[in-house]
């Protein structure tokens, strides 16, 4: 059944988009995704394939993610996703473990937004979330990625407290993709919560924050208060 999968992938596959990826996604030497190799097989291609092999077991999981092809660990992951909403309580266990434990694999940008919520913010939603701390400590910039894109599922609960602590945890940190992450989550919140609690964290954190944390944050607000931040950030650095 792997092999089929893999023969399903290829046929997508697009040498000019191969280099089109390859460029947008950073693989160049020194770069956040050195040496990932790409196919050029499209994120809704990839969605059509994995939607035919979902019962791949975990064995195969296992030998897919770890795959040095991007598309394939994408495709693995999204089987997971697709696994994880269908299954019982013991497939989930299973399922939360696993992306734990691979999470060396799960090692870009869009590999980390088509799932963290997904599975991580999923698994949690009603247990103890302390596990989000700890991934927001990591020294790997992909488990401090989930932990804030984890809390994406709170988010769309209602709940934007363990976004709001995470934020606040990763605001030091001096990687574009977090602060670009953070940023986003902190939009959501103020889209989907409850736009005073955005602002009283604002309030409280423009001093430490990122200009572009600031910048995704304020996106949705009107041109008057996005330029009241950004004036009352610039003038903190001029202090």
């Amino acid at each position: 059944m792997l092999a089929d999968l893999k023969k399903d992938l290829k046929k997508f596959a697009s040498a000019n988009k191969a280099k089109i990826y390859a460029r947008f996604f950073k693989t160049q030497k020194g770069q956040y995704a050195q040496g990932d190799k790409f196919t050029g097989v499209s994120v809704p291609q990839t969605r059509r394939v994995a939607k035919k092999y979902l019962n791949l077991n975990f064995k195969n999981l296992a030998k897919l993610i770890a795959s040095p092809i991007h598309e394939e660990r994408l495709c693995a992951l999204l089987i997971l996703t697709y696994q994880f909403e269908n299954g019982d309580q013991s497939i989930k266990d299973k399922i939360f473990k696993f992306y734990l434990a691979n999470t060396k694999y799960i090692n870009n940008w869009d590999l980390v937004d088509l799932s963290a919520d997904k599975i991580i913010g999923g698994y949690l939603e009603n247990k103890p979330k302390d596990i989000l701390i700890n991934l927001a400590k990591s020294k790997s910039l992909w488990e401090k990625r989930v932990a804030i894109l984890a809390t994406f599922h709170f988010i769309k609960k209602g709940d934007p407290t363990w976004t709001l602590k995470i934020a606040k945890n990763l605001l030091a940190d001096n990687h574009d993709l977090i602060h670009k992450a953070v940023g986003w989550m902190l939009r959501e919140v103020g889209k989907r919560c409850d736009k005073k609690t955005l602002v009283n964290f604002l309030n409280k954190n423009t001093s430490q924050m990122p200009r572009t944390t600031l910048r995704y944050a304020i996106e949705h607000f009107s041109e008057k208060e996005r330029q009241r931040y950004l004036n009352l950030k610039q003038d903190l650095l001029n202090t």
